[in-house]
């Protein structure tokens, strides 16, 4: 192809747009009309189908909507109801005039983007795309009318092939892409989308036809190219109402008259259905444009203004507008309505199911919007409509309160997020002047058209970050360092610095306006999530409050927040180690017949995620979790998985769930060696094992620290005595001023019982071995006969009150000898060697009106701490100490005359278990304390 036919291909293009787009108002002349008032030639211009008693409805239909012959069957179908008044409840039964506004088939929009790229580079590959695209189009068009409605349809979808053809080819010679032809190609998915629709309609034999909006809808255009996907803005976009009014009554008198729309006998059910072209325009010059991506929504409500519209209706696959992105939150749900103004603001912070740019028209003239869902049309959706007051308006008439004391009243409507973020940092320039600094700043983004999503400035050395799109984050820097130049060379301004990798997350609402505590419980519920907050802003209407954390928190966040609102129940997600133990399995039966106490007394739902023994472990495939009635059953079942800790932290880190909880009820150091990890992700834990916290000091300190610093809560009440409160009394003892110099007590359940049973009938040995047979003593029994396992209680206690001790330092009296302590699979019936030695402690201490007692003593100003067999006589609070009890007595500055006495039972499983749930309740309190 010569140059010349080249030039001649690319002008056939351009007056082939330009002669249709002009076709319907060839005489009108341009004048730039606002939006902002209802001009007298558009109420002249208003097209009122004549005989209908019920105003024009618009229905917009998204390329998702429109994907299957089945689905275009189905939007078909729905719009014929509407438009019938037969599923419109609000027409009276009578129908009602309607219009539809398509967008392209899913998918056919990038397909046609992709010929116009790949013409560039590789001409065959356009037309094998373009084929692609027609062949799709046609193929489902054919199964949705006969050949006699459907042939000129397919030649005017070939014609329009081998027009985007010649204008494509001519792309290879000058080597680019303009914007104007991007726009007309991208724009015949409307239009072949449009024509489809309509022949499906043609064959339920009603009064329909399609229109091409590019010769109606005339716009002034501050912009080119298509825009990004979910981009908040049009472009600079404006409709040229008067103009557009015109063209469109034009229509309606000459082809609306011809198809016989006009006559319509309302009455009977008769109702006119015009489709209409999304996303597509022209200038007034005849120059084809679009309203950028996502513009379909713009049409709709551009044309419900025109039409003096009673509604439009976005049709979507989602039941409405969510709290919260439901797949990002699972508990999201519909919101029954919206200001106008909370929709802009949700929209601007990236909730895609409204596009901000089609508020605009509706608000002007009040006509709601409905957002609902095209697979469940019964269910009512969101409606949009109304203005939120001003904050002068919300000063005259609230007064401020705590949003809290309004019971049941929740401040914000939504929770969404923008992702692919990035903050631009200037530091340091404090010798320029603040409002210097600030004007070349925003100066700079403005000159290189970087969108500015948030900006803060600190009035400290005249710091300003802003929050900018991914893309855009290294032209930023490129712009501000050209702009900064002398500056950076005379370090008069410090640094500037990109930050990738993050996203806004924003609470919108109008009732947060005059509500104190709102900044609280949103900063409060990421802090708990252990969500970093990197920036904070507040819209000065009081509607939003946005954060910059990384993207990798994003669902954390939104989750947290939405729970911290009480927008859904609070989730706690747990992870079991070791249920399959005598411990573990007491407490998983607690926790499924008391779960109940979670959910009603606290509001918080415990869902099992992972379950594991030592050998297997049982993940859940979904948030929903593991069955609570049947979690060890789940270790039986084909997907279990081989015991791994590096997998399970995996997972359990990988869970969004702000609120995650591992439970370990083993005894393994193995397992302790994680608690670091784990809480430094902010994963809480609960666990009766005193492997760190009775093991070496410093790793003990390490681990208590990292606890501190990430907020993390690590709850091991049941480490010492069960279910009995002695640490939290311990605490409280600290915390309220209290000092501690002395603590002595028993705190082994086992020689509790084996002490309180032996005698001269029942030897020593045999009353361990019922201690065994009955769930009370460790599973190396050593560990209770050695006094080992109340050294590890003692150490616990005495590093509470601040004592820096290691295990060695605690004075133990044995019961074995060094025979019985090295064998390591010792049982009960090996100590029939000191039953002897037992029984004669035992009359003698019986001789003296005494008891045998396995204590221990803390003293805290000689820092010693032992563990030792004593004979205590009735003065002593351990005389009447039962056989399966623990007993503690506090010496206090507050308890020296008497002592502090925590007694009870301390020995079992059951007990345990009790005390592991007990923890898992003040745990998960904490989740709740900020509902209303």
């Amino acid at each position: 192809m010569t140059r010349l036919q080249v030039l001649q291909t690319c002008l056939y293009a351009s007056v082939f747009v330009i002669s249709s787009v002009n076709a319907f108002a060839p005489n009108v002349k341009p004048t730039f009309s606002s939006s902002s008032q209802l001009t007298a030639t558009l109420a002249e211009n208003i097209v009122t189908p004549k005989g209908s008693d019920n105003d024009w409805e618009v229905h917009k239909f998204g390329g998702a909507s429109l994907a299957t012959a089945e689905l275009y069957k189905t939007v078909g179908d729905l719009l014929i109801a509407e438009a019938s008044g037969s599923k419109n409840d609000r027409s009276g039964g009578v129908a009602v005039p309607t219009m539809a506004i398509v967008s392209a088939r899913g998918g056919m929009t990038d397909l046609l983007v992709q010929v116009v790229d790949s013409a560039l580079v590789d001409f065959e590959e356009a037309k094998k795309v373009l084929n692609e695209a027609v062949e799709g189009q046609i193929k489902l068009l054919s199964e949705l009318a006969p050949l006699e409605i459907t042939a000129k349809i397919e030649a005017n979808i070939r014609n329009d092939a081998n027009d985007i053809l010649l204008l494509v080819q001519s792309l290879r010679m000058i080597n680019t892409v303009p914007s104007v032809t991007m726009e007309v190609v991208s724009g015949y998915g409307e239009i072949w989308s449009a024509q489809t629709l309509n022949a499906y309609l043609q064959t339920k034999n009603i009064p329909c036809d399609w229109i091409d909006a590019r010769p109606i809808l005339m716009v002034k255009s501050d912009s080119s190219g298509l825009g990004e996907k979910g981009a908040a803005a049009t472009g600079g976009v404006l409709p040229l109402w008067d103009e557009t009014a015109i063209r469109l009554k034009n229509w309606w008198n000459t082809v609306g008259h011809d198809k016989g729309m006009i006559d319509c006998d309302y009455k009977s059910g008769q109702s006119p259905i015009v489709v209409v072209t999304g996303f597509v325009a022209s200038t007034i010059d005849g120059v084809p444009t679009t309203l950028k991506r996502s513009g379909s929504d713009y049409s709709a409500t551009i044309f419900a203004k025109l039409l003096g519209a009673s509604r439009v209706t976005m049709w979507k696959n989602t039941d409405g507008v969510y709290t919260a992105d439901p797949r990002r939150v699972p508990e999201a749900f519909s919101i029954g309505s919206l200001k106008y103004d909370e929709a802009l603001e949700l929209a601007y912070f990236g909730a895609q199911v409204l596009h901000p740019s089609a508020m605009v028209p509706c608000i002007e003239d009040n006509i709601p919007v409905y957002v609902r869902n095209i697979f469940n049309p019964e269910f009512p959706g969101t409606v949009v409509q109304g203005r939120s007051p001003t904050l002068k308006e919300t000063a005259l008439t609230t007064k401020s309160t705590n949003w809290r004391a309004n019971k049941g009243v929740i401040p914000i409507k939504g929770i969404t997020s923008v992702d692919k973020v990035a903050l631009v940092t200037l530091e340091g320039a404090s010798t320029i002047g603040g409002s210097n600094v600030a004007e070349k700043f925003m100066g700079a983004m403005a000159d290189n058209d970087i969108n500015v999503l948030i900006i803060t400035q600190a009035s400290s050395e005249s710091s300003i970050c802003v929050a900018v799109p991914e893309n855009e984050g290294d032209k930023a820097i490129a712009a501000l360092q050209s702009s900064f130049e002398l500056e950076l060379a005379r370090s008069t301004v410090g640094s500037l610095n990109l930050n990738k990798g993050m996203s806004i997350v924003a609470i919108i609402g109008e009732g947060m306006a005059y509500a104190s505590g709102i900044s609280s419980t949103f900063m409060g519920s990421l802090s708990r999530a252990n969500v970093n907050i990197r920036l904070i802003a507040q819209g000065s209407s009081e509607r939003q409050i946005a954060v910059v954390v990384k993207q990798a928190d994003t669902t954390r966040a939104l989750r947290a927040a939405h729970m911290g609102f009480t927008l859904s129940d609070t989730a706690a997600s747990i992870s079991i180690i070791g249920s399959t133990g005598s411990i573990g399995k007491a407490f998983v039966e607690q926790l499924s017949t008391q779960r109940r106490t979670l959910i009603d007394e606290l509001g918080v739902c415990p869902r099992i995620m992972i379950t594991a023994n030592t050998k297997k472990m049982a993940i859940a495939k979904d948030s929903r979790g593991l069955p609570i009635d049947a979690i060890n059953e789940q270790l039986e079942k084909d997907e279990v998985v081989d015991a791994d800790l590096e997998k399970l932290t995996a997972e359990i880190e990988a869970d969004v769930n702000p609120h995650r909880v591992i439970i370990d009820c083993t005894n393994s150091k193995a397992v302790s060696e994680y608690y670091g990890r784990w809480l430094s992700e902010g994963i809480d834990v609960i666990s009766p094992s005193r492997k760190l916290l009775a093991g070496p000091l410093a790793e003990y300190k390490r681990v208590t620290q990292i606890q501190k610093n990430n907020i993390a809560n690590w709850q091991y009440e049941t480490s010492v005595g069960s279910a009995l409160p002695i640490l939290t009394t311990v605490r409280d003892l600290i915390e309220t001023g209290d000092k501690v110099h002395k603590i002595r007590g028993s705190l082994s359940g086992t020689m509790s019982y084996v002490l309180s049973t032996f005698d001269e009938d029942t030897p020593f040995s045999k009353a361990l071995e019922q201690a065994v047979e009955m769930g009370f003593a460790e599973n190396d029994i050593r560990e209770d006969t050695s006094g080992i396992d109340m050294a590890g209680k003692v150490v616990i206690i005495a590093r509470q009150i601040g004592m820096d001790i290691e295990l060695g330092d605690v004075e133990v009296e044995s019961f074995l000898t060094d025979d019985l302590a090295a064998n390591e699979d010792l049982k009960p019936k090996d100590l029939e060697s000191i039953d002897e030695i037992m029984l004669e402690r035992l009359q003698k201490a019986k001789a003296d009106d005494r008891v045998l007692r396995y204590k221990f003593e803390i003293v805290k100003e000689t820092g010693k701490c032992r563990c030792f067999l004593d004979a205590v006589d009735n003065t002593d609070p351990l005389f009447r100490l039962k056989s399966i009890e623990n007993l503690i007595a506090f010496e206090t500055d507050r308890y020296a005359a008497s002592p502090l006495i925590v007694k009870g039972a301390a020995a079992g499983p059951e007990l345990a278990a009790s005390g592991i749930f007990a923890d898992l309740l003040r745990l998960t309190r904490g989740y709740s304390t900020e509902r209303p």
